[in-house]
């Protein structure tokens, strides 16, 4: 009986650092260093929340918009670069990016 062993039949409910590693989740887009710009605009008098300054590969921003539409139950799309979402959700987008990994930054208003 090996170190391993006994300290596993004195702490059970411990975890181990190697299996925390392993189940570590993988981010599923590429994170950059450099912020999301978070703006707000209305249009034909109807608020939208546009997001900008992705460097990633467009796939990647399309599955970004597509998981921020489904978190948040609203109706957007991916247009030049830039996500549109219908409303003013500034503040809750730059939450669920920021548990993402990624840095945001908040332009207007």
């Amino acid at each position: 009986m090996d170190l391993k062993d006994q300290l596993k039949n004195l702490f059970p409910e411990h975890i181990s650092s190697e299996v925390e590693k392993i189940n570590a989740k993988k981010p599923e887009v590429w994170l950059q260093k450099d912020p999301i710009i978070c703006k707000y605009e209305k249009r034909k008098g109807k608020p939208i929340t546009i997001l900008e300054g992705y460097n990633g590969a467009e796939k990647d921003f399309k599955k970004l918009a597509q998981d921020l539409k489904k978190k948040l139950s609203v109706g957007g799309t991916f247009k030049n670069n830039s996500i549109i979402i219908q409303g003013d959700y500034r503040d809750k987008i730059m939450i669920l990016l920021q548990e993402m990994g990624f840095k945001t930054k908040r332009v207007g208003g």
